[in-house]
């Protein structure tokens, strides 16, 4: 028989705290690639502005990278508080979403350095569509398995995939558009915010009961 560890079991705990506590390590890793510029003249406020405007990519990266992390933090939290219990197949799943957050600062620090190559956005959209598919297969994983606290409805369920589902979408399609224009890709990373807005009109009544965490 598979291990199976109940919530408020040692092990369990030990997942979240290991999960917490590598979303934190990730997202401060963000900040690390951005340097405090050299200066000839430290007393020269033009040359420290000019100096700012050149790592001004690398700021756009970094709070774009800081909110894609929070963003999965707080929906691997919510996932996790409907749980009640789990096996060795979802601590090993969560293990390599896990590596693929951990993963993240380094396409953000491509991304600032290298905002024009469509390679560096290109790497950083398949890394982030692949912390969304792995999303998708926790999430099935538990349901499949009966691991909820409270059991989902089919139409809730399948609501709850589709919404972690597209932000693959999203990453996936900039990945071509990013050989055309990066800007444009990157603004396509966006068009996640007004979607959910308006599929809010065809949101199962259920879905916030079972899925606001």
């Amino acid at each position: 028989m598979s291990a199976r560890y109940e919530r408020g079991g040692v092990e369990f705990g030990r997942v979240l705290a290991f999960s917490d506590g590598l979303f934190a390590i990730a997202m401060t890793l963000l900040i690390v690639a951005i340097a405090a510029p050299t200066l000839n003249d430290a007393d020269s406020v033009g040359e420290l502005a000019d100096a700012l405007n050149d790592q001004s990519e690398k700021f756009i990266s970094f709070f774009i990278s800081f909110a894609v992390i929070g963003r999965y933090w707080v929906a691997h939290h919510q996932f996790f508080a409907r749980l009640a219990w789990m096996d060795a197949g979802l601590v090993g799943i969560n293990l390599v979403y896990l590596a693929f957050v951990a993963f993240l600062p380094f396409p953000t620090d491509l991304l600032g350095s290298y905002f024009d190559n469509p390679l560096s956005v290109a790497i950083y959209a398949v890394n982030v569509a692949l912390i969304s598919g792995l999303e998708v297969v926790l999430f099935r994983h538990a349901h499949r398995r009966s691991m909820m606290r409270e059991g989902l409805p089919d139409d809730v369920y399948r609501w709850g995939v589709l919404m972690s589902l597209s932000p693959v979408v999203f990453f996936m399609a900039s990945v071509p558009l990013a050989f055309i224009s990066t800007t444009l890709a990157v603004a396509c990373w966006f068009l996640g915010l007004p979607l959910a807005l308006i599929s809010d009109r065809w949101k199962p009544d259920e879905a916030d009961r079972y899925l606001a965490g």
